[in-house]
């Protein structure tokens, strides 16, 4: 009977031989999004020749061969190949010398990289030599020689996986038009609505090397689509436009899984008020229906659990009574609080970010509260014995006594208010239009207190 060690199949094995290399030993690497892993490492025979092997299957994408010190560098292809390759090269320049057996994809990349560099080395030597106007005129030169390289390449090796790559980094912008078929001038916002119509024309999300590609390629792409040209959207026109970017990669699992972890990730982490929607849109659509894969099904409750929590509780949705006491013991309706608007506070003595925001919030209420007739709503989230001495403490010490401002202790509620309003972090801020009890607010810091106040009447 063979030993599961014996019976075990070598996924992977790629022979890496540097004449004159004297490193002990040797890296095998990939990129993933904006990271970079190691998969293996390798040791020098004693004349320079590195074997890594592994049972683990290795994903489609660019992986690199480096020494510890980084002081060597190549790049390889692992794509629609089996990954048992030969790499022969001298240690003077691992990429000019190098000889590649059993892979045509690393035949077309290393081919490709002497080119390239070739017409780099020319341009750093023609630096040396030239003028600057000269040299201006020739390095203008060398990039179209540049780029027609990269239309050769993509040209007579379109399904090479450094062809791809390249290909993807092809500037939208650039293509955008500026008048339409009949010669009429394009506004603004219809150049903007084509370029993010257009933003993934040329990134393959379907193929699964993507995801293992420089972060510039594929994470920086995604990050600068959602940070810069979706920001300052509303949610309704947010979220189709993720649905179609995330269903462009259904075909590649693992680019699939990650964008929806992502950008999910993303949208629970953001400040921006309204957009708790495109947080609760994404779970709705993706963890809720069974999509998402590789998590345990007690994160996949947590993030459904929260998702319908924060639903109740977008802007526009009307806040949860929640009935307290006052440091007096009188009791406090959330719902019947006079004037036109109410700041409904969570916080803590005991948590730091508090105490910076807290005192702050205060005064800018201060300035306000007459002129917009605005009373506040500020539970004590932590009830206990010393923090409620804190408590106490901290509001002498800051003054924190007028009357629009009611201190409220949350030991006693008709609901539990840390289940209904997802206070698992302090402090959390609200802002309540009294006459609908409708949150008009929120995620509030002193300074966002004070633009959205200016805006009230």
């Amino acid at each position: 009977m063979l030993t599961l060690a014996a019976s075990a199949k070598t996924a992977y094995r790629i022979e890496f031989r540097a004449n004159g290399n004297a490193d002990s030993m040797l890296i095998l690497g990939h990129y993933y999004a904006q990271h970079r892993y190691v998969d293996d490492t390798a040791y020098n025979n004693g004349r320079g020749r590195f074997v890594f092997k592994g049972t683990r299957e290795l994903g489609p994408g660019l992986y690199f061969i480096t020494n510890p010190d980084n002081s060597h560098y190549i790049e390889l292809a692992i794509y629609h190949e089996q990954p048992r390759f030969k790499f022969h090269t001298d240690n003077r320049n691992w990429v000019a010398n190098m000889q590649v057996k059993g892979s045509v994809q690393n035949e077309v990349f290393f081919n490709y990289q002497r080119a390239s560099n070739a017409l780099y080395e020319e341009m750093m030597e023609a630096k040396q030599t030239m003028d600057s106007a000269a040299f201006a005129e020739f390095r203008h030169a060398q990039y179209g020689r540049a780029d027609s390289l990269k239309r050769a390449l993509y040209a007579e090796h379109p399904e090479a996986m450094i062809a791809k790559m390249i290909h993807a980094t092809k500037n939208v912008e650039e293509e955008v038009p500026v008048v339409n078929q009949w010669g009429d001038s394009l506004s603004r916002e219809q150049r903007y609505r084509y370029f993010i119509g257009h933003y993934f024309d040329y990134l393959p999300l379907d193929d699964e090397f993507i995801i293992r590609t420089p972060k510039e390629i594929f994470y920086q792409r995604v990050m600068d689509y959602t940070d810069r040209h979706l920001h300052g959207l509303p949610p309704e026109e947010i979220c189709p436009m993720l649905d179609s970017l995330i269903d462009r990669a259904e075909a590649a699992p693992e680019v699939y899984q990650w964008l929806i972890k992502q950008l999910t990730e993303k949208y629970l982490q953001s400040h921006v008020m309204v957009y708790d929607e495109v947080y609760v849109h994404l779970v709705q659509r993706y963890f809720a229906t069974g999509k998402v894969l590789g998590l345990a099904p007690s994160t996949v409750d947590e993030q459904v659990e929260r998702a319908a929590k924060w639903e109740r509780l977008l802007v526009g949705r009307v806040a949860p009574e929640l009935m307290l006491f006052d440091t007096l013991r009188y009791t406090h309706s959330l719902h019947r609080m006079p004037g036109r608007y109410t700041l409904l506070l969570f916080w803590s003595p005991t948590c730091g970010h508090c105490r910076e925001i807290v005192p702050a919030l205060y005064e800018e209420f201060l300035r306000v509260a007459d002129s917009l007739d605005m009373t506040a709503f500020a539970v004590l989230t932590e009830f206990d014995e010393a923090t409620q001495g804190k408590w106490r403490q901290f509001l002498r010490d800051y003054s924190i006594d007028s009357p629009r401002w009611l201190n409220m202790s949350g030991g006693e509620a008709n609901i539990d208010w840390h289940e209904v309003y997802d206070i698992v972090s302090t402090p959390q801020v609200y802002l309540i239009d009294n006459r609908d009890h409708k949150i008009i607010a929120k995620k509030l810091n002193a300074k966002l207190f004070a633009d959205v106040a200016r805006h009230l009447k």
